[in-house]
């Protein structure tokens, strides 16, 4: 099963690679690193099951992850916002 989700990740990496580079919208680049950021966590909990048991490290960086990605995701997104306004403004100018 680990090999599932190995690949799933793998998969959903490479589309936020594609996408990341080939759209100039903000929004889905903001949107395709947030697909990048699950991939590595789903990679990061598949690798921490090991057949020792469950190492604990990678799911605590799971949740680190989490948190940074909401934050920088926030602030990405008001950024965004900002930059289009700011573009709206000049445009009408």
């Amino acid at each position: 099963m680990s090999v599932f989700y190995a690949t799933v990740a793998s998969l959903l990496c490479g589309m936020a690679i594609i996408s990341l580079f080939r759209t100039q919208d903000l929004l889905r680049r903001i949107l395709a690193l947030n697909v990048m950021a699950s991939a590595v966590f789903l990679m990061l909990v598949t690798i921490a099951h090991t057949d020792a048991g469950i190492d604990p490290v990678p799911h605590v960086m799971v949740l680190t992850g989490i948190v940074v990605a909401v934050s920088t995701t926030a602030a990405a997104l008001g950024l965004t916002i900002r930059a289009h306004e700011r573009r709206r403004h000049e445009e009408s100018q």
